[in-house]
């Protein structure tokens, strides 16, 4: 079933994308193999050989980790697919997925620091508390984790450096205090596991995953942070007036792109 979701969501973004050429409106295809790349670096942390390892053995639990929570929402937030989704959507759905994102429960959970909380404030709670023994111990426990990490991280990541349109968009000062302190977050935990290793993992194991997640999790961060600074140096390229960096397309927009 899972891997039948992952083709789904593959095969509904090309789907989109042909709608937008049809409508006359380009796409790079570029996108779309980032979302493919996306889906596909995902799955295998909750499908085959990597997630049933990952039960088992903590360096390829940390692999999945890496995966599921930073590499794969990276790839799936550079596709924008909600501005896809307001592209080639009619009018009606569109201008409610306007709305929703829009809603005040959303731009609480999109915003810099609640993002951040929910992303790096989740991983301290998988390893201090019964979360990973559980995740060890349930397959089902493991996969609602892995979806967690994954939504979690593309809400962070598009808090940072989304393509897509952001209601109420922050400043880009408050933006980057929130990553570096994130980035901080992440470092420390993974010294931390390195020092304290979870109940039940060998010291080894759990010296080499937290390796793992320090040097490979700095890799994928470095890549954000590069981003990231382009987008602000444009930004400040242009000489924008106002504090915010992405409009979101509304209603009136909609009506006038028809």
């Amino acid at each position: 079933m899972l891997l039948g979701i992952a083709a789904l969501t593959v095969v509904a973004y090309a789907s989109g994308v042909l709608m937008s050429r049809r409508q006359g409106r380009a796409w790079s295809t570029d996108r779309l193999g980032l979302w493919a790349l996306g889906i596909a670096v995902a799955t295998p942390t909750v499908v085959g050989d990597l997630a049933e390892r990952a039960r088992d053995d903590f360096v390829a639990h940390m692999g999945a980790h890496l995966a599921a929570g930073m590499l794969a929402p990276l790839l799936l937030v550079l596709a924008a697919p909600v501005t896809l989704a307001l592209r080639t959507l009619h009018v009606t759905p569109a201008r409610r997925l306007s709305r929703l994102l829009r809603s005040a429960p959303v731009r609480f959970i999109a915003h810099p620091i609640t993002a951040a909380i929910l992303s790096s404030g989740g991983l301290w709670l998988i390893y201090l508390t019964p979360i990973f023994p559980a995740m060890q111990a349930s397959f089902l426990v493991h996969v609602l984790v892995q979806g967690h990490l994954l939504v979690a991280g593309f809400v962070f990541t598009s808090a940072v450096i989304g393509a897509d349109p952001s209601p109420h968009p922050p400043r880009w000062l408050m933006i980057s205090i929130v990553l570096v302190l994130s980035m901080a977050s992440h470092a420390v935990l993974a010294k931390y596991l390195y020092a304290y290793p979870p109940s039940g993992v060998p010291i080894a194991a759990a010296q080499q995953g937290a390796q793992l997640m320090y040097y490979a999790g700095a890799a994928i961060e470095a890549v954000i942070v590069v981003i990231f600074c382009a987008q602000w140096y444009r930004a400040a390229g242009r000489g924008r007036r106002s504090p915010g960096r992405r409009r979101l397309v509304g209603p009136a927009q909609l009506e006038r792109a028809r």
